[in-house]
């Protein structure tokens, strides 16, 4: 990114290791989902989730906008809630389906939020499972040293 003056990866601190975007994918409480419109107009909602098997989950209804979205186009990019330390996802979605997902789901939402959600909830709901292609991160105190890319 010469235009905003990066510094290639042996200056500066140095590219930020994956361990760094993992923590932060995991303590996210909110994630931003990016979707399309089937017209191509960009669509941007917050969602509660939780990593899981190398994975982002999150739940919506099986009617919304995002799910529809993601239904049509399973394509999104997906934002963690600190702007300061942003992990942003472009991913693949696919539907997790089954009682034993959604119970999961619900146990892990649980621990997260302090707030229940029974599997019901859940199963009765869209639950996606959002696979990373490429992930991007860096540190506002480190601008122009830590923008890093995983690819996957």
């Amino acid at each position: 990114m010469p235009d905003y003056g990066i510094k290639g990866p042996t200056e500066g601190t140095g590219l930020l290791p994956w361990s760094w975007a993992l923590e932060r994918l995991t303590a996210s409480h909110d994630y931003w989902v990016a979707t399309t419109w089937p017209d191509g107009r960009p669509h941007m909602t917050p969602v509660w989730g939780a990593w899981v098997d190398d994975t982002l989950w999150f739940s919506c209804g099986p009617n919304s906008r995002k799910a529809r979205n993601l239904m049509r186009d399973p394509r999104c990019s997906i934002s963690t809630d600190k702007p300061q330390e942003p992990v942003v996802l472009d991913a693949v979605v696919t539907r997790v389906e089954g009682y034993d997902n959604a119970s999961r789901f619900a146990e892990i939402s649980t621990r997260k939020y302090e707030i229940e959600y029974s599997a019901d909830f859940f199963a009765a709901n869209a639950l996606f499972s959002a696979r990373p292609v490429s992930a991007f991160g860096l540190e506002e105190s480190d601008f122009t040293g830590s923008p890093t890319k995983w690819t996957f």
